[in-house]
């Protein structure tokens, strides 16, 4: 019996790898075709052949080295394939086989990165879509909206993209580009999002780099709202437009409220960190410090393939009820190091961070968080002259443009980082943290 029927489950792949390589050029067909002659090749049998190639077809389940019982016939020869050049062969086709593997990849992911959307965006996302739609024109085609109100004070709203002169939104694929800034703004936002998912679309992804309620996902008191759970159950009641809405937010403050999600609604989580390294491996860093032991656990790990000291604060109790952040884990003695953390607020943690980081003999320190809410104009306690002025640099994405929008730049501690190429990558790959 042929190799390939005895194992349904290589059969399968094979066949998918066929469907997947209909748009290959005839070279790579040529050599695929190769491939697939070689898997279906039944090996040289003997007086346990049968049962021998159903084991060789489980690789990764073999022992790399030793005899086992596994590892002989029915008949005690200790061959499991009968001779050297079988097994030879067998790795030949297992790397042959994987390379396939690879050629499928590489066409998906060039399928996935030719696909179209048709962009509505939130008013404070226009400038953010309009340079999508400019840098990739044959990918993005953006429709401005019209955010007005009556003067009642109701929304008055025209979505782009469905007149003047055509309909050409619906039956396409749509990327909406959110920011919940503010209550209003927000339940704006909801309104179209459940006009488009009414309009016959083919799908529906929302970008929301940044959940305003991903700080509030339970109470002390009885009778306090969680808003995380409420704004989880407005997106999971959407309408259906035949598959869930994608939901893709960066660095969620607190993970697990993307199973708050349920029904129409997927979260898509995913991460600036990239950003950073990039500006880590432009200087001189050499030393990555986490706030607390919870920024610790969840974004050291993104920093193992860099050579880089990690050093963990925390707050310890004093007298009475005072706190104050110390060096838990680390030396930052003559270290150049940025402190990591997904957001801020005041910049209270932060600034204490900074301080005992310097006074530990620290040869600069900088600072990086991916949302920076600084409410109340907070970032500039920040500034040089500010009463916090202790950073050299701080980085920060443009999550919340409403407020980045304003960040100075002419004494050179704010520098935003754009998330346009990395919200492309991460809707065409799937990057998820």
């Amino acid at each position: 019996m042929s190799y390939a029927y005895q194992n349904p489950t290589r059969t399968t792949t094979l066949l998918l790898l066929w469907i997947g390589l209909l748009g290959c050029s005839t070279r790579t067909i040529h050599s695929f075709v190769h491939i697939q002659a070689r898997a279906s090749n039944p090996r040289p049998s003997g007086s346990a052949g049968n049962h021998n190639h159903r084991i060789a077809s489980a690789k990764h389940h073999r022992p790399s080295a030793g005899p086992t019982p596994s590892a002989t016939g029915f008949d005690g020869s200790s061959e499991l394939y009968g001779s050297e050049g079988s097994r030879e062969e067998d790795i030949d086709e297992d790397a042959s086989y994987e390379r396939a593997q690879r050629i499928m990849y590489n066409q998906l992911s060039r399928k996935r990165e030719s696909v179209r959307y048709q962009i509505i965006a939130a008013e404070a996302c226009e400038p953010l879509a309009m340079r999508m739609a400019e840098k990739y024109p044959d990918r993005f085609h953006f429709h401005p909206t019209t955010w007005a109100k009556f003067p009642d004070g109701t929304d008055n709203i025209e979505i782009g993209g469905f007149s003047n002169p055509r309909n050409v939104v619906s039956g396409e694929k749509v990327l909406f580009l959110g920011s919940f800034h503010s209550n209003d703004t927000t339940l704006s936002q909801f309104q179209v999002m459940i006009c488009l998912l009414q309009s016959f679309i083919e799908s529906l992804t929302v970008v929301l780099p940044f959940s305003p309620v991903g700080t509030m996902e339970r109470v002390t008191n009885e009778g306090q709202v969680a808003t995380a759970a409420t704004y989880a159950h407005m997106f999971s009641s959407l309408p259906n437009c035949g598959r869930p809405t994608r939901l893709m937010v960066y660095d969620l403050h607190t993970l697990q409220n993307r199973f708050y999600l349920h029904g129409n609604s997927v979260a898509s989580l995913h991460t600036a960190i990239p950003l950073l390294k990039e500006k880590i491996e432009a200087t001189g860093i050499n030393c990555v410090a986490f706030p607390d032991d919870g920024a610790a656990k969840r974004f050291s790990g993104m920093f193992l393939d860099m050579d880089l000291e990690i050093i963990v604060c925390g707050k310890t109790r004093g007298e009475g009820d005072a706190r104050s952040v110390t060096i838990q884990d680390g030396n930052a003695d003559g270290k150049h190091i940025v402190i990591v953390d997904d957001l801020v607020q005041t910049g209270g943690t932060l600034y204490e961070t900074g301080r005992v980081l310097e006074e530990a003999g620290a040869a600069s320190v900088n600072a990086f968080v991916t949302h920076g809410v600084f409410p109340n104009e907070s970032w500039k306690r920040f500034n040089k002259g500010g009463d916090r002025a202790c950073f050299e640099k701080f980085w920060v994405t443009n999550s919340i443009p409403t407020v980045t929008n304003d960040l100075p730049e002419e004494d050179g501690i704010f520098e935003v980082l754009d998330l346009l190429d990395l919200i492309i990558d991460d809707l065409d790959h799937y990057n998820s943290i």
